[in-house]
């Protein structure tokens, strides 16, 4: 039930750190050499970012749930 939880939990950070991702690039942007860009293309980012990421997570977690 902790799993089902977890998931439900994700989906408003998965916002959160969609609109963190946009303001950061707003913010930073000419000093790396960046357009700003929107809310839509923030999230696009930010489920690459995870799809990316989540595996590597899931083999972590699963490597430390055997010892």
């Amino acid at each position: 039930m902790g799993d089902f939880f977890g998931i439900v939990a994700a989906g408003p950070f998965f916002f959160v750190s969609a609109w963190v991702l946009m303001l950061f690039a707003g913010a930073v942007g000419t000093d790396v050499g960046i357009r700003p860009f929107g809310y839509i293309t923030s999230m696009v980012v930010t489920i690459a970012l995870w799809l990316t990421v989540a595996p590597a997570i899931g083999a972590i977690a699963r490597a430390g749930r055997k010892s």
